[in-house]
């Protein structure tokens, strides 16, 4: 698994992972925004847009 400085990063990087964040809630979004510099592989966006979605922050 790629590892990347920030979720900014993994977007340049890696289109599907953008295109995944886009489609998730207004609210998730905002919240992983928080942590931009937290999420830094595509896998751990996933987990915390999973997390997020079923209110275990």
């Amino acid at each position: 698994m790629k590892k990347y400085t920030d979720i900014y990063a993994l977007f340049k990087e890696e289109p599907t992972a953008k295109q995944f964040f886009d489609q998730l809630p207004d609210y998730v979004r905002d919240q992983i925004n928080t942590r931009a510099n937290g999420v830094n592989s595509f896998e751990s966006l996933k987990n915390y847009a999973d997390n997020l979605l079923r209110g275990d922050d």
